[in-house]
């Protein structure tokens, strides 16, 4: 199973840009798209078709042209739900929880803290809320994939320009303990485990040529519950499809199959080059 996650920056205008004969093309099982900034009648006939899946679930945000989410299937999920329940973070459009057999997965689009940190604060609250449903999803036993822009880039490595960059959003150290809790409360980094040293962004500004030069941040994650991750066969940072200012990113699993060692072989999840 392939399940991509995109912040499309736009669906309407990602789908004129080609996006939509790239996932086409590529064929994933699943596709999570954030900041669609838009409603499904407001695509022509021509943009719905590339989104004819089996199964379709939007959660656009009340403000029109603003943030929203839509998680499309080529397998029909057992059941999908949208928000956290808190109208505060519900209005804005951002998660979408789609249940498959073996796992449930939320497509997510973390607030922005804003360049002058005025929602900093409405971040770090969204980050608590999902935990603590998360927390209890996993003392029942559930098995969680959350796929997304997460609007905060980890460690150094996962920006081009981490010193120049200490006091900004989307690198506060308050935003980055964040993703330490959830690694501390049963999460995997599914990509930075398998790739511990490698340098890929999934994020570039629009100006100063940014993608060219490659001068990027990594906002775009999957975190998978550790029980999960023996499933895991990969993480694909699709750094060369355009149409967003945020790339593609895919995640590779077989929740259905075992792939654990057998004896005397490796680990296929183990941390690659």
């Amino acid at each position: 199973m392939r399940i991509t996650t995109w912040n499309v920056n736009g669906l309407r205008a990602a789908l004129q840009k080609g996006a939509g004969e790239w996932w086409e093309a590529y064929r994933p099982d699943v596709l999570c798209l954030q900041e669609v900034r838009s409603r499904p009648d407001q695509l022509t006939d021509g943009q719905s078709r590339k989104l004819a899946w089996v199964h379709a679930e939007w959660n656009p945000a009340r403000q029109p042209g603003y943030s929203g989410v839509a998680t499309f299937s080529r397998i029909e999920p057992l059941a999908s739900e949208k928000g956290l329940g808190e109208e505060h973070f519900d209005h804005e459009g951002r998660l979408i929880q789609t249940r498959f057999d073996d796992f449930v997965l939320f497509n997510l689009y973390f607030p922005h803290g804003s360049r002058d940190h005025s929602r900093v604060g409405f971040k770090l609250k969204f980050y608590a809320r999902l935990l603590d449903l998360c927390d209890r999803m996993h003392e029942s036993g559930e098995q969680i994939v959350l796929g997304g822009d997460f609007n905060t880039a980890h460690q150094e490595i996962d920006l081009k320009n981490h010193k120049q960059n200490e006091t900004s959003t989307g690198f506060l150290p308050e935003e980055r303990a964040w993703i330490d809790k959830y690694l501390e409360h049963g999460f995997v980094d599914a990509y930075r485990l398998l790739y511990p040293d490698r340098e890929q962004y999934t994020w570039w500004a629009y100006y100063a040529n940014a993608r060219e030069r490659n001068v990027g941040w990594r906002l775009d994650y999957f975190l998978v519950s550790e029980s999960l991750m023996a499933h895991v066969e990969d993480v694909i940072i699709h750094q060369d499809v355009l149409g967003s200012d945020h790339c593609p990113v895919t995640l590779v699993i077989t929740p259905q199959i075992p792939i654990r060692n057998q004896p005397g072989r490796p680990s296929r999840w183990q941390a690659r080059g």
